[in-house]
């Protein structure tokens, strides 16, 4: 009860402002991308005056700040916490008062992962990464094929209507090679793009990322993490982000917020870019071209080809068949690091048993289990008495 009193009141705080904004003419412009502020590494005054040049300059949206109050002319949100600062963020997002937010330190769900878009160094051309935070299903093979559908979604939102899809030479490749062979053979339209080098295939190669072979490269979400950010900090030496969009938008089946994410420690020329990203997305309708394409994807036996992947995880049929009841919900406000994605749901299952209610998400070191923060201490305990090598998860850049 005390929850849901909570979420009223946000949501009655924010409509009150909304109201006001309408009636001062401050809420008239057709686009509104939001930018939660908390949290900024690179002084918040910078992504601040970045929004405010980017909205100035455009006639077709507005950008909402939601953080502490700053001194600008933009509309604002207030919040003091990061968690009323997502809240409202959610809020807004699900009332349809923003039509994209850009965010940081932000969990999806799993099932839900993101895909960053990259300038490439080498030749100066976009592409997806595909994908950068989140994870989309717990064995690898069958993340790293639904990864390289949320980038043709997002590629393809953003103009590109045939997009040439690369796999990056990690663990999984060739297995992820021949599931999307099959799913293309089954009627899902696939382009397989060229490695720079002749005998690689669609397998990129450092040399790809460099080059921006591909308009989407999959991989893992933690090696496109890794990719996104060597890029985006090269010309720093490692301190900030200057290059590329951010993270990108969290993509999954049946998922319609369009929450963006950048890191803490995003340049001015990275806010601009990633509010052109979401801009794009909003204004290519990204909800519906994902629909499109996971019936598109569903009809050429997506979900036959995941589960063929996980029965044939390490010779095995999926782990932990046992039915557990989920305890009654409650915000899940503190994270837990340590576990092997491989692990997270047994996790997730072990703290239901002891009457814990949690959830498990993606953090930007890895798979994190979610609980409130009355209950951490208790679910470290629990956990470590299990064997699992946990600790509280720390805020990373």
């Amino acid at each position: 009860m005390p929850e849901q009193l909570s979420v009223k009141k946000i949501a009655g705080e924010v409509f009150y402002q909304i109201a006001d904004a309408i009636e001062s003419g401050k809420f008239g412009r057709n686009i509104k991308i939001g930018l939660t502020t908390l949290g900024c590494e690179v002084g918040v005054e910078n992504w601040v005056k970045a929004a405010e040049e980017i909205s100035d300059r455009m006639d077709e949206f507005e950008v909402v700040l939601i953080g502490p109050r700053q001194q600008t002319h933009l509309l604002q949100f207030e919040a003091s916490t990061e968690e009323e600062m997502h809240r409202k963020m959610e809020t807004m997002l699900d009332y349809g008062m923003l039509d994209a937010c850009i965010t940081t330190h932000y969990t999806y769900p799993i099932g839900v992962a993101s895909v960053g878009k990259m300038m490439a160094p080498g030749k100066g051309r976009d592409f997806y990464l595909a994908t950068t935070s989140g994870t989309a299903a717990l064995n690898r093979s069958s993340a790293m094929v639904m990864n390289a559908l949320y980038g043709i979604i997002v590629a393809k939102t953003m103009g590109i209507e045939s997009p040439r899809v690369g796999i990056l030479n990690v663990d999984g490749a060739r297995q992820t090679e021949k599931a999307l062979h099959q799913l293309a053979a089954n009627g899902y339209p696939i382009e397989f793009a060229n490695s720079v080098r002749p005998e690689s295939g669609c397998i990129m190669r450092g040399n790809d990322v460099i080059a921006g072979t591909p308009d989407v490269l999959v991989q893992d979400s933690l090696t496109g993490n890794i990719t996104m950010k060597m890029c985006a900090t090269f010309m720093t030496g490692g301190s900030s982000e200057s290059v590329g969009a951010g993270y990108g938008p969290g993509i999954g089946e049946n998922y319609e917020r369009l929450a963006m994410v950048i890191s803490r420690a995003s340049g001015y020329s990275v806010v601009q870019n990633a509010v052109l990203y979401a801009v794009q997305l909003a204004k290519g309708k990204l909800n519906q071209v994902a629909k499109k394409e996971f019936d598109l994807a569903h009809r050429a036996g997506l979900q036959r080809l995941i589960q063929s992947l996980n029965n044939d995880r390490n010779g095995r049929g999926t782990r932990n068949s046992e039915e557990v009841v989920s305890p009654l919900g409650e915000p899940v406000t503190s994270g837990i690091s340590g576990v092997d994605i491989m692990d997270i749901e047994q996790a997730v299952k072990l703290i239901w048993k002891n009457g814990i209610y949690a959830e498990s998400g993606m953090g930007c070191t890895g798979p994190i289990l979610m609980v409130n923060h009355r209950n951490l201490e208790k679910t470290l305990v629990l956990l470590r008495q299990t064997g699992f090598l946990v600790q509280e998860e720390i805020e990373c850049v």
